[in-house]
């Protein structure tokens, strides 16, 4: 792939060379992500004037079909603002690890830093588990449990939008026979003490849904706590947190393992918690 990409910039160069002055060509993407046939390129703001030219040159020597300008995500569900520069279909089929994501690129996240985190599920849980995801998405985190544990999962997403594409990944990945997903605020699921196993695969306010959390897991449960924490925090954090909410709910953690997803903000990371809870 690095050779490839390597081949690929000085093709690209070539073509525009004829559009752009040598001052621009400096300032072209030099890394981008592909997912699927969908193309995301982060351009400068002195290449917007050129932006659709741009476009059209990295969608052919690529191979994809449609090009976005990243934008910012945010939003209750974590949504992308990303621009469609080249093509009209922004929705896409990515492969990873032998799971099949399709989605809308253009409007719902999907983080290549979070790789390892997605394959790492895929071999988490145990076939007679029941897993409860709280924040499902598309099934990121969710699906490789499916697929590669057969364990039963029950998938929660709020979003109408998002969880159409969540519907149609169960399918894809033929695991409707132990997959089942809500389109509701987890906070609205009536299941209680059922959970072996939770995500909660969320940042930034996730500490509000532990309760919940709680609520739907059995006496003894394993959850997979994702938030967002100030480098200088770390490591107290987040389990110190997590671990005082829990106490106020009559159980106890345990700590099993703590991992550093991506950089979230300057001085600011996402973090993931293996922690077991059980009641007092």
């Amino acid at each position: 792939m690095k050779r490839r990409t390597q081949l690929i910039k000085p093709r690209i160069k070539e073509i525009l060379s004829n559009t752009l002055s040598p001052e621009l060509i400096s300032l072209l993407p030099k890394h981008w992500v592909q997912l699927g046939d969908v193309l995301i390129l982060p351009l400068r703001e002195e290449l917007l004037p050129y932006k659709h030219e741009i476009a059209k040159v990295y969608a052919e020597v690529l191979g994809v079909k449609t090009v976005l300008r990243k934008g910012r995500i945010g939003g209750e569900f974590r949504e992308t603002n990303y621009e469609i520069i080249y093509g009209n279909d922004s929705i896409t089929i990515h492969k990873e690890n032998g799971i099949l994501y399709k989605f809308d690129a253009s409007k719902v996240m999907f983080s290549p830093a979070n790789v390892k985190e997605r394959v790492r599920m895929a071999s988490i849980a145990r076939p007679n588990e029941l897993v409860v995801d709280m924040f499902a998405g598309i099934g990121h985190l969710s699906l490789p449990i499916a697929k590669h544990c057969g364990a039963r999962v029950i998938a929660i997403e709020k979003s109408p939008y998002t969880f159409r594409f969540l519907v149609e990944n169960i399918e894809l990945n033929k695991v409707q026979d132990r997959m089942t997903a809500y389109n509701i605020d987890n906070r609205e699921f009536k299941g209680e003490n059922m959970a072996d196993r939770i995500l909660m695969g969320y940042v930034v306010k996730t500490h509000e849904f532990i309760p919940k959390a709680l609520e739907i897991a059995k006496d003894e449960a394993i959850i997979h706590y994702h938030n967002t924490v100030p480098e200088r925090l770390i490591p107290e954090e987040p389990f110190k947190s997590f671990q005082e909410t829990v106490r106020e709910y009559n159980y106890e953690a345990e700590l099993l393992e703590s991992r550093i997803i991506k950089r979230y903000a300057p001085g600011v990371w996402h973090v993931v918690l293996d922690v077991r809870v059980f009641k007092k």
